[in-house]
């Protein structure tokens, strides 16, 4: 099994036409700690500097970054830098466990599905439609084990969906996705965890990074160099299935797992409160995930790119 190791430098720059006196920050920037995934370093460093700022693991198990600015300011810079090592899935992890089981057998049942119940009801507003479950019904036939039906639900999405950035927005809801079948990483990740969720199945929502640097042989992927997104389903034995409509593809050591929540609003990069009378404001994100044996690149990623 190969192990990757990675520098991540996510930087969010806020301008504002007018002072700020007050800024109040959540961020989701933390890499998670999973038996596949180490973090070796990391911090958070906001500018102008804090009054305030505290780290605190949410009900997911995510860690989040809060900050209180109270130095009046027209810039806020957010930067977080992390060293973090990811193992590649072990050679038949797809055969292991139940992830080769009928699907059914995969629903959270027992006290070990305590958490994932959570993952399993639908959102509030209602994502599950008739269309939403017609699509599911057509892939999870009974008795299909659990990796393949997956499989076929991360290919579909991804031939009969086009990515095109900024043609969606965070409140845009699945039944609009699956009408124009266009939109971003998010969009796609939400499509999926509605059909898994529809035959009873529990899906997280999953934020994180993608490696800047392709593998030999492979062609870059969307979303390298933005902040990503993609899906997971849970299987008994609490172990998470985590696959990438937007790439066509499983999760594997390229990806770098940040947060894990039933959706985007659970685990959005930053969001917060500003006092101000500031009429307009700006936001640029520069993301760069870069081995450590390859030189390091930083590029500018356009606000509507995040998560894409």
């Amino acid at each position: 099994m190969s192990t990757r190791t990675y520098q991540v430098t996510h930087i969010t720059t806020y301008s504002y036409a007018g002072p700020v006196t007050s800024s109040y920050g959540r961020g989701f920037v933390t890499p998670l700690e999973l038996p596949e995934q180490r973090r070796l370093e990391h911090s958070v460093t906001v500018s102008p500097e804090p009054t305030d700022q505290s780290f605190m693991v949410d009900y997911f198990g995510n860690t989040a970054v809060y900050f209180h600015v109270t130095t009046e300011h027209t810039e806020l810079v957010v930067t977080a830098r992390s060293r973090v090592e990811v193992d590649a899935p072990p050679e038949g992890h797809l055969k292991s466990g139940l992830a080769d089981a009928p699907w059914e057998m995969c629903r959270p049942t027992g006290v070990d599905a305590a958490r994932a119940v959570d993952f399993q009801i639908d959102n509030n507003p209602a994502e599950i439609t008739p269309d939403v479950a017609a699509y599911a019904d057509e892939i999870f036939t009974p008795g299909r084990p659990l990796a393949d039906a997956v499989w076929d639900l991360t290919h579909r999405i991804f031939t009969e969906y086009t990515y095109k950035s900024g043609s969606t927005s965070v409140s845009t809801r699945v039944a609009e996705v699956m009408e124009r079948k266009s939109g971003v990483c998010q969009d796609f990740s939400r499509v999926a965890i509605a059909c898994l969720r529809s035959k009873g199945l529990a899906a997280s929502y999953v934020s994180g990074y993608l490696a800047t640097t392709p593998p030999p042989g492979k062609e870059r992927m969307i979303g390298a160099d933005a902040t990503h997104a993609w899906a997971a389903v849970w299987l008994p034995g609490n172990r998470w299935l985590a696959f990438d409509p937007t790439n066509d593809q499983f999760v594997d050591e390229r990806y770098v797992t940040v947060a894990r929540g039933r959706d985007f609003v659970d685990v959005s990069p930053l969001r917060g409160i500003i006092l101000t009378q500031a009429k307009s404001s700006s936001m640029s994100v520069s993301v760069d995930v870069a081995p450590l044996d390859a030189a390091p690149r930083v590029e500018q990623v356009p606000p509507l790119q995040q998560n894409g």
